[in-house]
């Protein structure tokens, strides 16, 4: 099966946060074509969660799973960390109070 780009992936994803009006902003650029994507989910009080795909090896299944999660900075300073050693890293923030991010929905993983 082709996988899409990073780009286009970001793209649809960003489209669709905007049909619920959910705002998300592309806080570092990765690479166009393969490049990594974090999620990180502000819920605009000082906490938030941070998102990486994974990939089930026994099923090939996709899914997005926490990273971390907790204070605000806590999760910022784990984005810096993954950012040191990806340099092709995608870094999405969404800001949503009711904890939105829409990453169940089918097409997304």
């Amino acid at each position: 099966m082709s996988r899409l780009t990073a780009s286009f992936w970001v793209a649809a994803y960003r489209k669709r946060l905007e049909l619920f009006d959910i705002p998300c902003f592309v806080v570092r650029h990765g690479d166009d074509t393969g490049g990594a994507v974090l999620i990180k989910l502000n819920t605009l009080d000082g906490r938030a969660q941070v998102f990486q795909r994974s990939f089930d090896l026994m099923t090939g299944d996709r899914a997005w799973i926490v990273l971390t999660e907790g204070a605000e900075s806590d999760c910022d300073a784990a984005i810096a960390r993954q950012s040191g050693f990806d340099p092709d890293l995608w870094v999405l923030e969404v800001e949503d109070r009711a904890g939105r991010h829409l990453l169940d929905q089918e097409g997304l993983a």
